[in-house]
């Protein structure tokens, strides 16, 4: 896989280089509630436009059904980008029209536009490959070189991802070089204790990545929404907490297999339950009780992980020499219900060891909470594309960029 480094070295002044970034920001009523991925892709950014060369950058944002729609266009990414590199950026209000030639036409070296979400055109998710390839076709008409440096993308089959590269020369930009050389941190040559916590919503979203680290990894710590699933295969009474019934003869099997191994899989002790679910547009307290974990009341749910689990994970996560975490333990997004997924932040900033935050709810939790992002090893920008490098997949975007 070529990098930036090399491009730069044999000069991009003049050339018009497509950025594939990863601009997917949440946004709440056209504001940016958390810009990580916009910064992740500076350093590329800025690198090019320095060297003089001149920048698309292009990026998809949202699920858009392969047409135009307002709610999902990239212009709030686009000017979030302008000010954090205190310059003007054009914006293409189409990905391969008329307004998207224009704007790299009207590119000087230097200088930096971005198109429109690249999945308001059909030819870029599409399963077809002469679709995607008709896609590709275009896009590459925009320019001389393809960086990659959309790591949140990179587990997708899609045009801007797969296709283009095979197109344009290729390179890996600083965000998708820095991703890969954290995950193989976590995959090869590991330093232990080598300690995984999980949590989310659905523990389907995970079992792929607990049938691998059941190998590899010396504890996993189990939060969130996925506990009650496994709470549930050891007979315990979850009440209307998240549950995959369909899910319990595979946590049966990670268990007993984890037992077999001499790996720890621990699990909730306690829990905070409430009968309703909280307001998280109000944040409006909630009343909740604190139960120990086989005693779920049977007309409540489970929304986070109790004090004396706190305690217990902060314990296990202490001595790790290598930590990774992906999915929050509870519904941080209200106050009431934030105490989990703090503490085991806290236990990564505490640590010693190599800490990555796998990307997705669990990065968002980072910044919503208010800890320093420096504090940790590394915060991914790609939830998905971590866990299926775990899984031991091969991800179509770095693929892509191999020669």
């Amino acid at each position: 896989m070529k990098t930036i480094d090399e491009l730069l070295a044999d000069g991009v002044s003049g050339k018009r280089v497509f950025v594939r970034a990863d601009l997917n920001v949440p946004l709440a009523d056209g504001t940016i509630t958390d810009d990580g991925r916009i910064r992740a892709v500076l350093p590329t950014v800025k690198a090019l436009a320095g060297a003089g060369a001149k920048v698309i950058v292009a990026s998809h944002l949202g699920r858009p059904k392969g047409a135009p729609d307002p709610a999902f266009s990239l212009l709030p990414a686009a000017e979030r980008l302008g000010e954090l590199l205190r310059a003007p950026v054009a914006f293409a209000q189409d990905t391969v029209g008329p307004a998207a030639h224009d704007a790299v036409d009207g590119l000087q070296p230097g200088q930096v536009a971005v198109i429109e979400n690249l999945r308001f055109n059909p030819g870029e998710t599409s399963k077809d490959d002469a679709e995607r390839g008709e896609f590709a076709d275009r896009l590459a008409a925009l320019a001389d070189v393809y960086v990659g440096d959309g790591f949140g993308a990179v587990h997708r089959k899609h045009a801007s991802v797969y296709d283009l590269p095979a197109r344009l020369p290729h390179y890996a930009g600083y965000l998708i070089a820095t991703e890969v050389g954290v995950l193989r941190k976590l995959t090869e040559d590991v330093k232990r204790p080598y300690v995984v916590a999980l949590g989310g919503a659905k523990v389907s979203d995970k079992l792929a990545v607990i049938d691998q680290l059941l190998g590899k990894a010396d504890r996993l710590l189990i939060g969130g929404g996925m506990a009650y699933t496994f709470l549930k295969a050891k007979g315990y009474e979850v009440g209307i907490s998240l549950l995959q019934e369909d899910q319990i003869p595979a946590v049966t099997e990670y268990m007993e297999r984890a037992e077999k191994l001499g790996v720890e899989l621990l699990l909730p002790v306690d829990v905070l339950v409430s009968r309703e679910f909280p307001d998280l547009k109000t944040k409006a307290p909630s009343q909740y009780n604190t139960v120990d974990a086989d005693k779920i009341p049977a007309d409540q749910e489970g929304l986070d992980i109790g004090p004396k689990t706190r305690e217990l994970y902060a314990s296990k996560l202490a001595d790790a020499q290598t930590v990774f975490w992906n999915g929050p333990m509870g519904v941080f997004e209200h106050p009431d219900y934030a105490e989990g997924t703090k503490a085991v932040a806290r236990a990564l900033v505490d640590s010693n060891g190599f800490t990555v935050v796998g990307g997705g709810d669990s990065a968002a939790a980072v910044r919503t909470l208010g800890f320093d992002e420096n504090a940790f090893g590394h915060i991914s920008t790609g939830g998905g594309a971590s866990l299926e490098y775990l899984e031991g997949k091969t991800l179509p975007g770095l693929a892509a960029l191999e020669d």
